[in-house]
């Protein structure tokens, strides 16, 4: 908690990947987190909120019960860790996360992604300890992941033509409508109704047009 509070990125981090437990609360039943939040040290809060265990999504890569192959190939668990772990969530950069990485920016490998994400926003819900944040951010990824998958089997300029459209702008003021409404999509497409980020996301954005 203390490098949390102090506002201390890098060492926030580094106990993270030593092993830190993030949902262990203090004597006033508090987290790091929101420790770090109630004293305004919101980068450490972003660290925290967006850490993932690399052994997490190892756990994919080796047959689970009656399975004979893994959800996840090995060689896939790199880029995707990656992945999960930016803290710059624009479509764009998860975009261009994956088309500089020729192992992933192929159909299977985006299909075998995008379903171990929907299984880890499923168990990130049903665990004990619901962590809402983590489960968002695993199904906004797997939504642009399914988006990928269509440009890469429909357009003939692929990933490029996904990035080109996340980024056109509206004639009349440079709005960029596509990107907004892959957004907004991906907001309706959240499985867990009952979710309080959820409710909180649709209040936010019902009340604006585009």
């Amino acid at each position: 908690i203390f490098p949390a509070n102090a506002g201390n990125k890098e060492i926030t981090w580094m106990m993270l990947e030593a092993g830190a437990e993030t949902d262990v609360v203090n004597s006033v039943g508090r987290t790091a987190a929101q420790m770090a939040a109630f004293v305004g040290q919101h980068d450490c809060v972003t660290v925290i909120n967006n850490f993932f265990p690399r052994e997490r999504l190892d756990y994919y890569t080796k047959p689970q019960g009656l399975d004979k192959e893994p959800k996840l190939p090995v060689k896939l668990a790199g880029p995707l860790h990656k992945i999960i772990t930016t803290t710059n969530m624009h479509p764009v950069k998860i975009v261009l996360l994956v088309k500089e990485n020729p192992l992933l920016a192929e159909v299977e490998a985006l299909q075998k992604c995008y379903r171990v994400l929907d299984l880890i926003c499923e168990k990130c819900m049903k665990q004990k300890d619901m962590n809402e944040v983590l489960a968002m951010k695993m199904h906004y990824i797997s939504c642009i992941f399914q988006k990928c998958i269509t440009f890469l089997k429909e357009r003939e300029d692929k990933l490029d033509g996904f990035i080109k459209s996340l980024l056109k702008g509206r004639d009349k003021d440079g709005f960029p409508v596509y990107q907004e409404k892959l957004i907004r999509e991906s907001i309706r497409k959240f499985p867990y109704c009952e979710a309080t980020l959820l409710q909180q996301l649709v209040r936010s954005i019902a009340p604006v047009e585009i």
